[in-house]
């Protein structure tokens, strides 16, 4: 019975050969050097831990100071075109006349000298209007005050325009040096006497409803005088007198 199986087993009707199986057949395994990654795969791994951008953080922030530069730039140029448009230039100072009263030198020594001069301020600019306040006047002579400081009123003048100022000034004995008083003497005798007139206080310029801020000025006008001992009233001015504006 036994051999009868394997007869049956073995029986093939066509007889076709068939091919004996291998006693031992070839197993392929793939083998991988130690450190080494497929490529493949390291494409993958690469796509599944993606490294964003060095440059998609960084866009808005250079769109931003890119926004802040145009607006600069363009916030200059419009500072610029109005600077040009309405800069203020200095007010104008001349004196027109002056008058003498009095004029008397004491001892210990003492000086006192009163005046009045009409002085006319100009605004020079077109697109600008001015604002004086804290006006005092005194006059000086040889650099030295020899009339106290007299508050005046505020004063407004409009676009391209002047107003007249005429202060009185004096009236007061103020104490002085010998030399002084010995200077006025020989200025007198010879009949032409220099004196200066100071005017200071805060202005501001008006543009439309805009205000700028308050700024000091100062003006000195040098004013020479023909005079003699003894004469009152208005005074002859020798050459014009040159004002010094400073703000």
């Amino acid at each position: 019975m036994q051999i009868q199986h394997q007869e049956d087993h073995n029986y093939n009707p066509n007889h076709i050969p068939r091919p004996s199986p291998s006693p031992n057949p070839t197993q392929y395994t793939q083998y991988r050097f130690p450190g080494k990654v497929p490529h493949h795969q390291h494409q993958v791994h690469n796509m599944d831990k993606a490294t964003p951008s060095r440059f998609k953080p960084n866009a808005p922030k250079r769109q931003h100071c890119i926004c802040i530069t145009v607006f600069l730039l363009l916030l200059g140029i419009i500072l610029l075109v109005l600077w040009l448009a309405y800069h203020p230039n200095k007010p104008r100072f001349t004196v027109a006349s002056a008058s003498v009263y009095s004029l008397n030198a004491t001892s210990p020594p003492l000086m006192s000298i009163a005046m009045q001069f009409n002085v006319v301020i100009k605004n020079p600019n077109r697109r600008v209007s001015i604002s004086f306040d804290r006006l005092s006047a005194y006059v000086s002579y040889r650099n030295q005050p020899v009339t106290p400081h007299v508050m005046l009123p505020p004063l407004f003048i409009e676009k391209n325009s002047a107003v007249s100022l005429s202060p009185e000034i004096g009236g007061v004995a103020v104490p002085v040096s010998e030399d002084l008083t010995n200077g006025m003497a020989m200025d007198e005798n010879y009949g032409v006497v220099g004196v200066k007139l100071v005017l200071s206080g805060r202005l501001r310029w008006r543009a439309g409803d805009i205000n700028s801020a308050h700024y000091g000025f100062y003006v000195k006008c040098d004013v020479l005088m023909g005079l003699r001992k003894g004469f009152v009233g208005q005074v002859p001015l020798l050459g014009a007198p040159v004002c010094d504006v400073n703000t």
